[in-house]
């Protein structure tokens, strides 16, 4: 056991940190299934696990609570995998490095798998607890909620009977939420080839690192900087100043994660290396400037390199850099129907060469209006189709629209309120939430998604707020006790 172990609840920390030992990325669950089916067998509790590979686990009423409507609670088992460069790390075989910093529970170099560990670690320690007192209880664990929703989508027949469900997904303590966002992925294609690097031409590598990152729904309104627009801006310049000769272009990993690092590799005439070298340097205090406030550590290097062979063809590089550029990303409109939200946006998630004379660039959208969500996917299609790259779409997946009249957001408020002497606030999420799918397919459920103070998740500085646990503890079992 590590540290954290020690932490109270001391219940749920326990779960939490038999999680962190169970490798468990996205799509490559079987691990973590594996567990779960294990804990289910060995604490006596009823289970079923579908074809996709959910797991639903069932608890009795505590007696006396029979009559009571049965309560889903529900988490994804897995969790984004994300490192520093410079650490060396399996997410396939290695745990977790956990560590307590201070008011804090964070990774040693990792993401921390919190998201949604934490809600995992609610949903099996209330299966444990002798004391909690409630219905009929059903605990559902989905997988590859980060990159596809897969359970969700995948959800098998007759796995759950509740009327109410509860998700333990949030990330912010004191917040109760009653509404996501629906969101859909646009891949766009390039194929290229390759060709000789022309003669008198000096070589370059160009990195763009220690941005911030985080997550694309919850955080993209922050103004965080995106690795793979900074890098194309500086290659942008060169292409129209120089004639820059692209040779290789890598920035980002996941769809729904706001890229920190990216870099290039290109060439610039020999003759005007000089001239470049004075012009990158004003280039990158200029950005170092521009970011100062929202980027404290960004951070952007240039290094020369030996000789590059070869060269992308003068039309794809064009087209690749023109598109990088243009194509829009961040926060493209705010709700109008609840203030402070993000209505619709888009990320630029990576830039990858892949087999084949492929290069991959993948990119999300997000919107709370349907409508908006189509016209946003069309906005990054366009760009990419006047570029012309081959333009596919993901299935994309539902928002899930407010009900503020919902028995289960009055009995939770209730106890947030009782709990805790102050008013919790009931709002909407740009993230997107499983709740809109499990909608699809159990229409008269009623749902509320809450959870403790998680910070730069889908990123290696992901942490989770200790002083929260306690307090998501005691109003999910509240919750419980009053439904």
């Amino acid at each position: 056991m590590s540290e954290i172990t020690s932490l109270k609840p001391r219940l749920i920390w326990e779960q939490f940190d038999a999680i962190t030992k169970v490798p468990r990325p996205s799509k490559k669950e079987g691990k973590i299934i594996e567990y779960l089916v294990a804990f289910a067998r060995e604490h006596h509790i009823e289970y079923q696990k579908d074809a996709i590979g959910n797991v639903v686990m069932r608890k009795p009423a505590t007696a006396g609570y029979e009559n009571r409507p049965a309560v889903i609670l529900q988490a994804h088992m897995d969790m984004v995998c994300e490192k520093n460069s410079d650490v060396e790390f399996d997410f396939e075989n290695d745990p977790i490095r956990t560590r307590i910093d201070g008011e804090w529970v964070k990774a040693e170099g990792t993401t921390l798998g919190a998201d949604c560990g934490i809600g995992m670690a609610a949903g099996l320690a209330v299966l444990l607890d002798e004391e909690a007192v409630h219905g009929p209880l059903e605990v559902l664990f989905t997988v590859d909620e980060e990159t596809g929703l897969t359970g969700a989508f995948e959800l098998g027949e007759d796995m759950l009977h509740g009327k109410y469900l509860i998700n333990l997904d949030s990330e912010d303590e004191g917040e109760l939420f009653i509404g996501c966002a629906g969101g859909i992925d646009t891949v766009a294609t390039f194929h290229y080839t390759m060709e000789a690097a022309p003669k008198n031409y000096s070589f370059f590598r160009v990195d763009v690192s220690d941005l911030m990152g985080g997550h694309s729904g919850d955080d993209i309104d922050k103004g965080r900087v995106n690795s793979n627009k900074t890098v194309a801006r500086l290659l942008w310049d060169g292409l129209h100043a120089y004639d820059l000769r692209l040779s290789y272009f890598s920035g980002g990993n996941l769809r729904n994660a706001i890229p920190r690092e990216a870099y290039a590799v290109f060439g610039i005439p020999t003759k005007f290396v000089d001239e470049f070298k004075k012009r990158y340097e004003m280039f990158a205090a200029d950005l170092k400037n521009e970011f100062h406030f929202r980027e404290p550590n960004f951070k952007m290097t240039l290094n020369e390199m030996p000789q590059v062979d070869e060269v992308l063809d003068d039309k794809t590089q064009r087209a690749l850099i023109n598109a990088i550029v243009g194509v829009p990303n961040g926060v493209v409109a705010m709700s109008f129907a609840v203030p402070g939200l993000v209505e619709t946006s888009t990320n630029l998630a990576s830039v990858k060469f892949e087999e084949g004379n492929r290069i991959v660039v993948t990119s999300s959208q997000r919107s709370s209006v349907e409508s908006a969500k189509t016209y946003v996917m069309q906005m990054v299609e366009s760009v990419f189709t006047l570029a012309g790259a081959d333009v596919v779409h993901s299935d994309g997946y539902p928002g899930w629209t407010p009900n503020p009249e919902s028995r289960l957001l009055e009995i939770t408020a209730e106890s947030y309120r009782r709990l805790f002497n102050t008013e919790p606030k009931v709002r909407a999420i740009h993230a997107g939430l499983e709740c809109g799918l499990f909608l699809e397919k159990y229409p008269d459920l009623e749902m509320v998604s809450f959870g403790p103070t998680l910070r730069g998740v889908h990123s290696p500085d992901e942490r989770l707020e200790i002083a929260t646990v306690p307090k998501f503890w005691d109003l999910l079992l509240d919750t419980l006790k009053n439904l």
